[in-house]
């Protein structure tokens, strides 16, 4: 099965790919991943978005796409994967169309804006050892201090509320558009998203058996 899965940042689209991944045996493609594994590869692509990187540039479409590209033609794909940051507009889309990649199934997990945003905003990060943490989910024993080394619990800047807000916008004014796209292919499949995991797995799992 080849499956796109959408969602704003936050709504926990990455928890469900890797969920749908083990469930089915079919690699997650996510597009940060497999840009920096291209950089390694010392890939053509990859040597082309190195050169954007470097100079502190966007990677175009146009290399993404040949990277995606790169990726979907190797062996383990052939049974199917989930496509987890890609496509994020509808020119993207249009493109995956173009290289003949027909996709069976689009998840789009719909989280509010204002549950998202009290979602990330409340995460904690150790700068010491990694260790995460989350004011109402995930407390540590001793507020602000990591139980693990003892160190001062910090904010992420892109965990801050005007971060998070100005990424949900461009998600909501680039991203979101596809919804409409792959809905009008018969494709899309809204699964909302729940406080608690489990129950947003129990709902994602049966929107892939679903008929549409």
């Amino acid at each position: 099965m080849k499956i796109i899965i959408l969602g704003a940042p936050g709504a926990g689209k990455g928890t469900q790919a890797e969920i749908i991944s083990k469930h089915l045996q079919i690699p997650t493609i996510s597009t940060g991943n497999i840009i920096r594994e291209a950089l390694k590869s010392g890939s053509e692509m990859g040597q082309k978005a190195k050169e954007y990187i470097d100079s502190g540039r966007l990677v175009p479409d146009d290399v993404v796409i040949g990277i995606i590209q790169e990726r979907l033609a190797e062996p383990d794909c052939k049974d199917g994967f989930i496509l987890d940051g890609f496509p994020r507009t509808i020119p993207q889309a249009e493109a995956l169309d173009r290289m003949g990649v027909v996709i069976d199934r689009v998840i789009d997990i719909e989280v509010d804006d204002d549950v998202i945003a009290r979602r990330v905003s409340g995460r904690r990060v150790c700068p010491g050892c990694g260790a995460s943490y989350h004011l109402e989910y995930k407390l540590p024993e001793v507020e602000g201090v990591c139980d693990n080394c003892k160190d001062t619990l910090v904010q992420r800047k892109d965990d801050q509320p005007e971060t998070v807000r100005e990424r949900l916008r461009v998600y909501h004014e680039q991203t979101e558009p596809l919804k409409d796209y792959y809905a009008a292919k018969n494709k899309l499949f809204v699964v909302e998203g729940q406080e608690d995991v489990a129950d947003t797995t129990r709902l994602t799992l049966a929107a892939l058996e679903a008929n549409l």
